[in-house]
C-alpha cells in the first residue's frame, strides 16, 4: 500500500468517527429534550387543551414535567408532583416552552400530578400506587 492510499483510510475512518459521535451527542440530547431532563421511563402522559404533563418513574423517584402545545410566548405554567403523606413539590412561573422538571421520591407510594398552561390544566388523582 503506498502512502497515500494509509492517508485516505486514516482521514475516512477520523470522518466516520466523527460522525459517530456527533450522531451520539444529538441522539443523547433529543432524548432529554424530549424528557424535558427527568430521568426513566414514561409511565403517564396527561393531555389537555393547552399543554400535556409527561411522568416518569426510575428507581422509586417520579418525575414530571409541563409542556405547552404552543411553544411562543412566556405565559404562566405549572407541575406539581405530591408523593401520599407529603406536600406537593411545585415549579410554577412564566415559561415559553416547559415547566419542570419536578422530582419526588414516592417509594411505592401513590403520587397526583398536576400540570398548566395558562388558564388550562390537568390533575391526574392518585395514580401509580
Amino acid at each position: 500500500m503506498d502512502r497515500g492510499a494509509i492517508r485516505r483510510r486514516l482521514a475516512l475512518g477520523a470522518a466516520v468517527l466523527a460522525a459517530s459521535g456527533a450522531l451520539a451527542l444529538t441522539a443523547t440530547g433529543t432524548a432529554e429534550a424530549a424528557s424535558g431532563g427527568c430521568a426513566g421511563r414514561e409511565v403517564r402522559t396527561l393531555p389537555f387543551k393547552t399543554g400535556i404533563t409527561h411522568v416518569y418513574k426510575r428507581d422509586g423517584y417520579v418525575c414530571a414535567v409541563t409542556v405547552t402545545r404552543k411553544p411562543g410566548p412566556a405565559r404562566t405554567m405549572s407541575v406539581s408532583v405530591q408523593a401520599r403523606g407529603n406536600r406537593p413539590v411545585v415549579d410554577k412561573g412564566r415559561y415559553t416552552h416547559h415547566a419542570g422538571p419536578v422530582t419526588v421520591h414516592a417509594g411505592h407510594r401513590c403520587v397526583w400530578i398536576r400540570g398548566a398552561v395558562g388558564r388550562y390544566s390537568v390533575s391526574s388523582g392518585w395514580i401509580l400506587c
